[in-house]
């Protein structure tokens, strides 16, 4: 709490002034980096199936949730939330469900084929926030969903095998969820969703338990599964938070989608999980509608 320049204390400084869409886009973009660490973390895991890890992660989860907004409000715990609301819950349960659905793809296929699913988002984003908030969509934002769409078309145009088709749908599932997470986040207008948003790890973690026979688990793992839950999604859904308050919904997945051509990136670099040549093509396109969208943001409404 006394170290002024740690990560907690940065965010919440900025989160007390003023909001901007410039801001906004910031959190956006640095939450792709956070989130782009998941593959990689379950590579290292020793014997943990999926459900274990989920539990361990989605308690770390909310405990560095709940850690941000004790800082952010000191003495206002309680109160923050005593203020959620029923219509509230969707971000929770949207939110732990795509957890749990993002890992179980993980556990099914390559990394480079859940995150390059995952980068759909957008689309799905974009398409219930006109549908729900009837929120437009900028021209530029358009292009950009256009140049990630050709990006995924050259990562999936060697198709999937066999035994990553489960893992496949697994990844639509979390696409799904994580759509909805948005526009409802969206749909809350100013209101504090940071607490709907800490439940949703108790959400998670409530779902893994009639999944597992025995609670023990490695050092390692459980470290492993902390660190996932602190600083992968922790920080990560933390900064999609804020940026959902000042970023239209169809932009919040595009400005994160660093995360579609990193993932695959670390996977490689660090446990030698080579990616298709076309998922290194296809990840740099993606790359390039991140670049484009962030250069041609426009003011939010």
């Amino acid at each position: 709490m006394r170290n002024r320049h740690s990560l907690f204390y940065l965010l919440t400084l900025a989160e007390i002034t003023m909001q901007t869409h410039t801001r906004g886009v910031l959190y956006a973009v640095t939450a792709g980096v956070f989130l782009s660490s998941g593959g990689l973390i379950v590579r290292f895991i020793d014997s943990a199936d999926a459900w274990l890890l989920l539990f361990y992660r989605s308690l770390a989860f909310f405990v560095t949730v709940l850690v941000f907004m004790a800082l952010r409000e000191r003495g206002q715990l309680v109160r923050q939330f005593c203020c959620v609301r029923l219509r509230d819950l969707i971000v929770s349960f949207a939110l732990a469900f795509g957890f749990i659905f993002y890992v179980l793809s993980l556990y099914n296929t390559t990394v480079a084929n859940t995150v390059l699913l995952l980068s759909t988002g957008p689309l799905f984003a974009a398409f219930l926030g006109w549908i729900v908030l009837r929120e437009s969509v900028s021209r530029a934002t358009w292009i950009a969903m256009l140049i990630a769409i050709v990006g995924i078309g050259v990562m999936v145009s060697g198709g999937l095998a066999a035994g990553d088709i489960l893992g496949a749908w697994y990844a639509v599932l979390a696409v799904l969820s994580f759509a909805v997470l948005v526009v409802a986040l969206r749909s809350s207008g100013d209101r504090d969703m940071l607490p709907a948003t800490a439940l949703a790890g108790l959400v998670a973690a409530v779902c893994c338990v009639p999944m597992i026979d025995s609670f023990q688990i490695s050092l390692r793992d459980m470290l492993l599964a902390l660190t996932m839950g602190s600083v992968q999604v922790g920080f990560g859904f933390i900064l999609i938070t804020l940026a959902s308050r000042s970023v239209p919904a169809a932009q919040v997945p595009l400005l994160a989608l660093g995360e579609t051509a990193l993932a695959p990136l670390w996977v490689w670099l660090f446990v030698a999980e080579v990616p298709d040549t076309r998922t290194l093509i296809g990840g740099g396109i993606v790359i390039a509608a991140l670049v484009y969208q962030g250069l041609r943001t426009e003011t939010a409404p």
